[in-house]
């Protein structure tokens, strides 16, 4: 058979010790085609020493020549990528060794293409595993689905860089960047899914997950660059709730009870309004309960 060329993009900042082994799990796929792998030091020196070449497998470095962060550094290598197909890893996960065999076999004549993943959070771990039926637009929107975790994408180059787009770099501090490329890869065309957990996905490393001012102005980003966000009532709600929830986080009490308000008046049983509360009303810190979701394998 003629397998298709893989690119995996792994963009990392200060985690050399998780990163090589994320780049070991690349390099030992079962999938028979040729990877390569380029590494993006975003805003740090690369390691050279990471350099592999081998008959069918390579390791590329580079820096992030684009806009500072997360989705600069995936552009950077999405537009170096050789590949016909392109898949992210981040730098403190781990693939699964069939994770590209099994993805690439059952892409079809979709654009993209995404896994179960296996949550570990504190020695904590949870099975998230996707069904196709889940993966449609309205779904999309109305549920944050952890399985479209970016790790676990993979998604034919040249709709990267056409119809789909590259990553969207205004978004601030990168925050949400996969869910605005999964949002514009279903308007594209079906997501292909395989249904068994592949990406091993460490929780809590995450450089922003609690920046609440970044997460706020993200999330109003996404509320203005999205109809679709704006105009399904459980989409708007869900965003309103993940709001309150970040001014909850930041001591802004009053905002985190307006958006709570509006929250209610979208979806009255949303279940980020009852999370958010007790964070507001100073009964518990935001952490403590980020803390109590991710250790169900949740986000807030």
């Amino acid at each position: 058979m003629n397998y298709p060329t893989v690119s995996v993009v792994i963009a990392t900042r200060n985690r050399p010790q998780m990163l090589r082994v994320a780049i070991d799990a690349v390099m030992n796929q079962t999938y028979p085609g040729l990877i390569e792998c380029i590494v993006v030091f975003d805003r740090t020196e690369p390691d050279v020493d990471l350099l592999r070449s081998e008959t069918s497998r390579t390791v590329v470095v580079t820096e992030n020549g684009r806009t500072g962060g997360l989705a600069g550094a995936r552009n950077s290598g999405i537009l170096l990528a050789q590949g016909d197909l392109v898949a992210f890893c981040d730098d403190d996960d781990v693939w699964l060794p069939s994770k590209l065999e099994k993805q690439v076999a059952t892409l079809g004549s979709a654009y993209t293409s995404v896994t179960g993943i296996v949550i570990d959070y504190g020695g904590r771990t949870a099975v998230r595993i996707p069904d196709q039926a889940s993966f449609t637009l309205q779904n999309l929107v109305r549920n944050r689905i952890m399985e479209a975790h970016p790790s676990s994408v993979l998604m034919r180059r040249d709709a990267l860089l056409g119809h789909v787009g590259l990553v969207d770099e205004e978004l601030p501090g990168s925050y949400a960047e996969d869910f605005d490329l999964i949002l514009r890869a279903a308007q594209a065309g079906p997501i292909s899914v395989v249904d068994e957990a592949l990406v091993k996905v460490h929780w809590g490393q995450s450089l922003f997950s609690r920046d609440w001012g970044v997460i706020r102005e993200a999330i109003d980003y996404l509320l203005a660059k999205h109809e679709v966000l704006r105009t399904d009532r459980k989409a708007s709600a869900r965003l309103y709730g993940r709001r309150a929830f970040a001014s909850a986080g930041l001591g802004d009490r009053r905002q985190a009870f307006r958006d709570c308000w509006t929250t209610w008046r979208l979806q009255p049983l949303q279940q980020r309004i009852y999370v958010t509360l007790p964070v507001a009303m100073g009964l518990m810190t935001a952490e403590q309960m980020l803390d109590l979701a991710h250790k169900r394998g949740r986000g807030i």
